[in-house]
């Protein structure tokens, strides 16, 4: 019997999962397929594999019923772990769009990236006051519509839900490293995330307290290393 993978547009492979192009029934869809393991038992591979697509689903729906816009969800198929999602069309990465306004300063590209950063950082605030931690927070995971009116938080394969304000801290922290790491000389520009982030999130203070703590700690291990 032919592979339901048979046909479809392979768009990336990562370390946990493939992203597929195809269509659910008339409407184009992006399907993210996770694999197996060869080197973990193949039972506790199947337990791990079930409740990574859960949580990810999980936090995608808890995201889009606080009123953020993610991908929306069609269908899960827990025996082959695939998840068939909206393709977002017309939108560029984050990454992509804070790149061009860079490469051509003026006054317009520069409110543009304050309007942006402003954008992410309430976001994420709103995402954090419901406990869903993203995981993997970078500027390649955040699609922006044509029109730039609203910003989508994507992949989600590393998410899970907690009220613990070390997590969220630790969340800002890699969403830091890679936004800097990925655009050099931006340090203001991510203060303007974290100044709309503490203008929305609950125990604000507190969170970027432990974002300070995890700050400190990765500091310590770069001087030791």
């Amino acid at each position: 019997m032919a592979s339901p993978m048979e046909g479809w547009g392979l768009l990336k492979q990562g370390a946990e999962a493939r992203v597929y192009r195809t269509k659910f029934y008339t409407k184009k869809t992006i399907v993210k397929e996770r694999f197996s393991k060869c080197y973990r038992h193949p039972s506790l591979d199947e337990k791990l594999t079930h409740r990574r697509t859960t949580q990810e689903v999980r936090s995608m729906l808890r995201c889009r019923k606080a009123g953020i816009c993610t991908p929306a969800v069609y269908y899960v198929d827990y025996t082959t772990h695939c998840i068939y999602m909206e393709e977002i069309e017309n939108c560029v990465t984050a990454r992509d769009h804070i790149n061009e306004l860079l490469d051509g300063p003026s006054d317009a590209s520069e409110q543009s990236l304050q309007s942006l950063a402003e954008k992410i950082g309430s976001t994420l605030a709103v995402m954090h006051n419901v406990d869903c931690i993203h995981g993997d927070l970078t500027t390649s995971n955040v699609l922006i519509k044509s029109g730039f009116e609203n910003i989508i938080l994507i992949d989600f394969g590393l998410s899970f839900i907690s009220s613990l304000t070390e997590d969220k801290g630790v969340d800002l922290y890699v969403l830091e490293r890679a936004f800097l790491s990925t655009h050099p000389n931006t340090e203001q520009l991510f203060k303007i995330v974290l100044e709309s982030y503490k203008g929305k999130a609950n125990k604000a203070g507190e969170i970027i307290k432990k974002l300070d703590e995890v700050r400190l700690r990765g500091r310590k291990r770069t001087m030791v290393g």
